[in-house]
């Protein structure tokens, strides 16, 4: 599900996207703002019941991630969020209405058709907590907020999506970008994606781990010129 908003990084406007896991017990990755409930309820509910929705996830805690988290709480009565035990124990405990499931780094949860591990990737982009979800049956990396773009592109493209990641940073400046920032994003490449999930702009199918170790390559250049000022 995306949404362009024309309002925000104008002209070329802004995407929030969710994505829907479809197996027997399907999970929502990033709930949206409050503000885009009921749009994104919408589209879900075209693909399945809402009560049907049994997990949902996102990458960090943030308005656009998250907010809208209790009201799918709501309408999905046997939903349960699940997240990483650091953001549970500082974050969801306390924010979300129905106690979420913690999912140990590396744990594997079965959805029945699909299976999601979570992975740790503190400040990756950006926030103590932050997490991504590998879906190994599609080989899909829900990445969140890292490789950000403005605009309103494809749903999916083929196309490289570094340089307008890499723009889109050096108009927001929202990666934490640390000696742990290269790092990570090169373990996230031995997971061998074949998709990756992104939640501002086009998503990217083909070699992600290449594309993600190019990413990495860009910020710890980064981090490199920073050093010498």
């Amino acid at each position: 599900m995306s949404t362009h908003v024309a309002d925000i990084a104008p002209p070329a406007g802004f995407t929030f996207n969710q994505f829907l896991i479809v197996a027997d017990e399907p999970l929502l990755f990033h709930c949206g703002p409050r503000s885009l409930f009921a749009s994104v309820s919408s589209a879900v509910a075209a693909i399945l019941p809402l009560d049907r929705l049994r997990w949902i996830s996102f990458g960090h805690i943030e308005a656009d991630e998250c907010g809208a988290m209790n009201l799918w709480l709501e309408a999905a009565p046997q939903a349960q969020v699940v997240y990483s035990p650091l953001g549970c124990n500082i974050s969801v405990n306390d924010l979300a209405d129905r106690a979420p499931r913690a999912l140990g780094e590396d744990e594997v949860m079965d959805l029945g058709g699909k299976s999601v591990r979570l992975v740790p990737t503190p400040h990756v982009p950006h926030g103590w907590e932050a997490q991504m979800l590998y879906e190994e049956t599609t080989a899909t990396l829900f990445c969140g907020d890292v490789f950000t773009q403005v605009g309103d592109g494809e749903a999916v493209t083929a196309s490289d999506i570094v340089p307008a990641a890499m723009a889109a940073e050096d108009m927001f400046g929202a990666t934490s970008l640390t000696p742990d920032t290269a790092p990570t994003l090169r373990r996230l490449a031995d997971l061998a994606p074949s998709l990756l999930a992104v939640m501002h702009g086009s998503s990217f199918r083909g070699d992600g781990a290449e594309t993600l170790r190019r990413l990495a390559d860009e910020y710890e250049r980064r981090l490199n010129v920073a050093a010498t000022r």
